[in-house]
């Protein structure tokens, strides 16, 4: 379902995890990345000058996180594993905090947002979501954030689109948000279909799509 970016004080812009090692150069590059980064200023921008919220999400691994390929001997990257809490894609070590991987690109337009939410610290479990670990149950703080702001709106945008961003906009739909993905501000890894697969999971829960320039 498509619908028009028109942002007002009751939205909230999430722009999810526009950092170094997921743009070209980075460890765990999403193609044409950095591509994201003029979209998601002028989005803040906007939604700003509407009296809206912007938050920005960090990927934010300690070394050796259970997620990296690393960690698991005779493990490729991009490997399915099973993990206690369900199954996990294992990664290259990305965004390990506190490096030049797990900054903000340089050229995002961070001073305006009104929070910055890490995700992933903890090194036993992964998070795509911006509100949930992936076990589905361990919060970020974020839905009690968005409920207390009285935000209702949520606009996704960043990196990538068919893990964090649709993870993202997935739970907030099962928080009672009503989530709207900026399609042209994000940007796919897509392993073995993993985009069609996030597509159809949004679809089916009523997530909206829109683009940049939909007013």
């Amino acid at each position: 379902m498509r619908t028009h970016l028109d942002p007002d004080a009751g939205d909230l812009l999430v722009l999810v995890d526009i950092q170094n090692d997921f743009c070209p150069g980075g460890a765990l590059a999403v193609h044409d990345g950095d591509a994201v980064v003029p979209l998601a200023n002028d989005l803040v921008r906007r939604f700003k000058a509407a009296g809206a919220g912007v938050v920005l999400t960090q990927d934010w691994h300690p070394s050796g996180h259970s997620s990296f390929a690393s960690s698991h001997p005779g493990r490729a990257s991009f490997a399915m594993i099973d993990m206690p809490y369900g199954p996990q894609t294992l990664w290259p070590d990305h965004c390990v905090q506190g490096s030049v991987g797990a900054e903000f690109h340089p050229d995002l337009l961070t001073a305006p947002a009104d929070m910055v939410v890490r995700k992933g610290f903890r090194p036993a479990i992964d998070s795509y979501s911006a509100f949930f670990e992936n076990d589905g149950i361990t919060p970020t703080g974020l839905t009690g954030y968005c409920r207390e702001r009285g935000f209702r709106r949520l606009f996704f945008a960043g990196l990538a689109l068919d893990y964090c961003v649709s993870y993202s906009a997935e739970d907030s739909a099962r928080c009672g948000f009503q989530p709207v993905v900026i399609e042209d501000a994000c940007r796919p890894i897509d392993i073995n279909g993993s985009l069609d697969q996030a597509i159809a999971r949004m679809n089916a829960i009523g997530v909206q799509f829109t683009r940049v320039g939909c007013r």
